[in-house]
């Protein structure tokens, strides 16, 4: 389980490590805005994200009501 969450962990810094990059390069480019592209790709990147949280927080909580049980 800890190897989820830390998969989890890596995965959604390398997406901000991503993001702070495209946004340090639009600055550079003194480029206003953020193109469509862009927003799809960010928007989709945060649902994947969400998505692999909501399957691990499903996967512990199950885990452990059968402990429970």
């Amino acid at each position: 389980m800890d190897d989820l969450f830390t998969s989890l962990f890596l995965l959604l810094r390398a997406h901000a490590t991503q993001l702070r990059t495209a946004v340090r390069s639009r600055r550079a480019a003194d480029d206003a805005g953020v193109s469509t592209l862009e927003m799809v790709i960010i928007a989709l990147g945060l649902m994947t994200v969400a998505g692999l949280l909501v399957a691990a927080l499903t996967v512990a909580v199950t885990n452990r009501t059968n402990k429970i049980k």
